[in-house]
């Protein structure tokens, strides 16, 4: 089973300067699921894609017609994904980036990876660093029944696409929220949907049992 985030809901107000008095137009727009790279589909109408983001290091990059763009970091208070979803839609807008169906971007995504992932995400440096942080994630997700599908570590505060062994759920995660702190598992909570339920997680996690 692979997760269903809900879709979210938004609008930009466009102001055409032109005119006397000034026109106002409003375009809506939602975010979609996250596809297996984490990268949000921002959907218009019925099922045109006009760009994806995706974060990486704080900073939100969104990927159009036009090519690749970093947003940099959002300003205080505002999540990431709804700076560059607002961002896509003044660009669409403004007739600077065109859109393609959702169906074809689905269509263009990667497939899972059969058997091991690499040690590192593509845009991680293969520093001894990296790649000691690289196996400790990696073990820490054998022991709490996780499994990496395309990618390898990506860093600690980046997404990272993962499937869960003991219900199938597929999404994106933080290696930061699933390593626990202070020696202690993570949370018992897994994922949205509650996974097979927190009583039957202690139970087939031995780390819970310790």
């Amino acid at each position: 089973m692979t997760t269903q985030l809900p879709e979210r809901p938004g609008f930009v107000t466009i102001t055409d300067a032109q005119p006397h008095p000034p026109l106002q137009t409003t375009l809506p727009y939602r975010i979609g699921a996250p596809d297996i790279e984490c990268r949000y589909p921002v959907v218009i109408g019925e099922d045109l894609v006009i760009g994806r983001a995706h974060r990486w290091h704080r900073d939100w990059w969104i990927d159009t017609s036009m090519g690749v763009h970093n947003l940099r970091r959002p300003p205080a208070g505002v999540p990431g994904i709804e700076m560059a979803a607002a961002h896509l839609a003044q660009e669409y807008a403004a007739g600077r980036i065109t859109a393609v169906p959702l169906d074809h971007v689905r269509a263009e995504a990667p497939q899972p990876l059969h058997g091991p992932v690499p040690l590192l995400h593509p845009r991680m440096p293969a520093t001894e660093r990296n790649l000691q942080s690289a196996r400790t994630a990696f073990a820490g997700l054998a022991a709490h029944r996780w499994r990496a599908v395309l990618t390898g570590f990506p860093g600690s505060d980046n997404h990272w696409f993962l499937s869960c062994e003991l219900c199938l759920w597929q999404g994106p995660k933080f290696w930061s929220h699933l390593r626990g702190r202070n020696g202690a598992p993570p949370s018992v909570h897994r994922h949205e949907g509650g996974c097979v339920g927190k009583d039957r997680v202690r139970e087939l996690i031995p780390a819970y049992q310790q």
